[in-house]
């Protein structure tokens, strides 16, 4: 047995990351162990969606905590029940499964578009998605998503995915055939930079599917519970999918996620699905604190007009240093650098104590907390600002 030389160390190497280890957090702000702030632009990859460590969520694992760990998901529990009606309440769906991450939640997703396939559709088992999409680390997942990197890793692909063009309608339509059972995507492209589908586009996806009998996917796992300004991003379209999933948000910092679907879609039978922690009552009691707070009056109206600022100021730096343009909805943005930067921004504002992330080497993602507040929006701009001016005289000197 060997011994591990620094706690770092015991970790598997599997990401860069720095050395700070992060050991408070609160609202917009974290600190590391040598009590160095830092504000928070990527609140764990749109997770936070309250920010770090919220009172309402603190307070609901505490209750919970003393109340109820988890008696199994082979009975019923007041929070996952609670959180299933709230959730079919204020969507377009009629059930709910639970489950622990984004990408066990699209999981089940493709697993009950199999199981409507068998059932409705002769066996039919393809779901089409597309290029650039992202839907998690697990086998099925990666083989669904059209993220280059995944191409050469852990072979061989789960078969039955084909790749469309994002708001490319024709592209869709000639890849159905009888096989076909779904169609996946993200509303808005994630991990390949903030790409969004218009909304024109996911309509003729929704009367598309519909004519040839198929069901749609939506993975609103980084879109969904208010991060485009509604409670979910399929709102902003006036369709509706036959699928949801959810995930990140929808805990406010712990894990949970969600698989939804109409009672037509919903043919899972005893067996097919399941999972140890699957609706753990700690998790939902989480859960319905991040909705209630969402649900609450103007909430949400607050997250579109914080979105148009964050939007707008982003443009004006754009302006000022010759940047590209500003991509995405609400509190999910991305700004095109045209030069590979993006990493060394990163660096330097983890250096000036701003967490920013890069999902491409030319863009900067932002996924602050839905409650961020003007003055904070306001001191990321002047450290990426002094940041990329610092950047253009380096340029003009060289």
């Amino acid at each position: 047995m060997t011994t591990a030389t620094h706690p770092y160390d015991a970790l598997m190497d599997i990401t860069a990351r720095p050395k700070a280890v992060f050991v408070r957090g609160a609202g917009s702000y974290l600190w590391d162990d040598n009590r160095k702030r830092y504000l928070d632009f990527v609140q764990g990859w749109a997770v936070n969606c309250l920010g770090h460590s919220p009172p309402v969520i603190a307070d609901a694992l505490s209750a919970q905590a003393k109340r109820l760990l988890t008696p199994s998901p082979a009975f019923y529990n007041e929070p996952s029940l609670k959180l299933a009606q709230a959730l079919v309440e204020n969507s377009a769906f009629d059930q709910v499964f639970f489950a622990n991450s984004g990408a066990e939640a699209n999981e089940g997703a493709i697993k009950l578009a199999r199981k409507y396939g068998s059932l409705h559709k002769g066996g039919a088992f393809e779901i089409i998605s597309f290029e650039g999409g992202f839907h998690g680390r697990t086998l099925a997942t990666m083989s669904a998503s059209g993220k280059k990197a995944f191409a050469p890793l852990f072979e061989p692909k789960v078969a039955g995915f084909k790749k469309a063009k994002l708001n490319d309608i024709a592209s869709v339509e000639k890849l159905i055939n009888d096989n076909t059972v779904a169609v996946m995507l993200e509303p808005i492209q994630g991990e390949s930079g903030v790409w969004p589908a218009t909304d024109q586009f996911l309509q003729q996806l929704r009367a598309l599917t519909e004519a040839h009998g198929l069901l749609l996917i939506f993975d609103e796992i980084q879109t969904g519970m208010g991060r485009t300004g509604k409670l979910f991003h399929y709102e902003h379209t006036g369709i509706a999918p036959d699928i949801m999933t959810l995930g990140k948000g929808i805990g406010g910092g712990v894990p949970l996620a969600a698989l939804l679907a109409t009672e037509r879609a919903s043919c899972f039978e005893h067996g097919d699905q399941g999972g140890t922690f699957n609706g753990n009552p700690i998790m939902c009691a989480a859960g319905l604190a991040v909705l209630e707070e969402i649900k609450k009056p103007d909430f949400l109206k607050a997250v579109t007009e914080t979105g148009l600022l964050l939007e707008s100021e982003l443009q004006k730096v754009s302006a000022r240093h010759g940047l590209g343009g500003v991509r995405g909805r609400g509190l999910l943005l991305a700004l095109d650098l045209k030069l590979p930067i993006a990493p060394s921004i990163v660096a330097q504002a983890f250096e000036a104590g701003v967490l920013l992330n890069a999902p491409q080497l030319d863009t900067l993602r932002f996924m602050p907390a839905l409650n961020v507040t003007k003055a904070e929006i306001a001191e990321m701009i002047d450290c990426l600002d002094g940041i990329l001016t610092k950047a253009g005289a380096a340029r003009r000197v060289a």
